[in-house]
């Protein structure tokens, strides 16, 4: 009986990791990830041009020695971009031809091919000014990373209209395997960040107190909107602090089940888009959202795809019956 027991409950562990892991999926919310991620990286690296020899030259803020003390000399801090960042000249070429490799990848123009840069692009740039490192770059690169694994250019994408176009007959496959990979480590790692993000606000007294949130919005130093009047509202302080806890500590368990993982998800949306407008973390906010795509089911984005096409396709026949 012991046998034939721990036979099955291997079948079944084995059978449901190879079902949630290598299950082919429309890898329309892949695309999506890819739109919006790409969009945010390049956005991210285009903000460096204001003032690109500051930051990324070596007469600028941070020179060689000082990333190598701030990274203790660790070899895995890797970056292309000291080969060329005592020549201007040189660190202007490369960085033009990194935004163009950026927007290629979000237009998914040689996906396979321009994922993988854009990942070491990400890299590169967060570990040559690793003093304004901040969260959006942390999730940038995890976006970049797991983008980079397989099926992001599959939907959505000028490969995809392309390969329509030059070859109209045949049957392109609708459904990926190294979509579902890639959506499946965005979505853990979501759970990762979430859970030691709850976990660490339990270490501050104010997040048991319940003054956490009021803390955050009377802080001049992020204050981007005037939030100080919920000082005359304790209560609702106290029950904003407490259930933006609640969701971070259980998102990794409920975001999972069909009927708590649209509750789960949407509550991300109040929650990034107050930290965006009331803090001026816009971007990170952003990212963080795009991060949360990743649960949003693909037959969800197709209906949506179709309702558009749909609206789209209507003047259209409009005109044609006018005329």
């Amino acid at each position: 009986m012991i046998t034939a027991y721990l036979r099955e409950l291997y079948a079944g562990v084995r059978d449901g990791w190879n079902r949630f892991w290598f299950t082919p999926t429309d890898p329309a919310t892949l695309g999506l990830v890819r739109i919006f991620g790409g969009s945010m990286i390049l956005y991210t690296h285009l903000v460096w041009s204001i003032d690109l020899n500051g930051f990324m030259g070596e007469s600028g803020r941070f020179s060689n020695e000082l990333v190598s003390r701030m990274h203790q000399g660790s070899s895995f801090a890797w970056s292309y971009l000291p080969l060329f960042d005592g020549n201007p000249g040189m660190l202007w070429l490369v960085h033009i031809v990194a935004l163009i490799v950026l927007l290629m990848f979000t237009l998914g123009w040689y996906t396979r091919v321009t994922s993988v840069l854009a990942f070491i692009i990400t890299v590169s740039y967060a570990h040559r000014a690793p003093g304004a490192l901040f969260g959006l770059d942390q999730v940038n690169v995890m976006l970049a990373m797991y983008l980079m694994l397989g099926g992001a250019g599959e939907a959505f994408s000028l490969d995809r209209l392309l390969l329509k176009r030059r070859f109209p007959n045949r049957k392109l496959p609708t459904t990926s395997t190294a979509a579902n990979v890639s959506i499946r480590l965005i979505q853990l790692h979501m759970c990762v960040i979430y859970l030691f993000a709850g976990t660490g606000k339990l270490l501050g007294e104010t997040w048991w107190e319940g003054t956490a949130i009021w803390g955050a919005v009377a802080n001049s130093e992020y204050q981007s909107l005037d939030m100080t009047w919920l000082a005359h509202y304790p209560l609702f302080i106290a029950v904003l602090t407490q259930v933006s806890l609640a969701w971070e500590l259980s998102y990794c368990a409920l975001v999972w089940p069909r009927l708590t993982r649209p509750l789960v998800v949407a509550m991300a949306i109040p929650l990034h888009l107050g930290i965006a407008v009331c803090m001026g973390m816009i971007t990170f906010g952003l990212a963080m959202l795009i991060g949360n795509l990743a649960f949003v089911s693909p037959w969800v984005i197709r209906e949506v795809e179709a309702g558009i096409r749909k609206r789209l396709a209507k003047p259209t026949e409009e005109q044609a019956a006018a005329a």
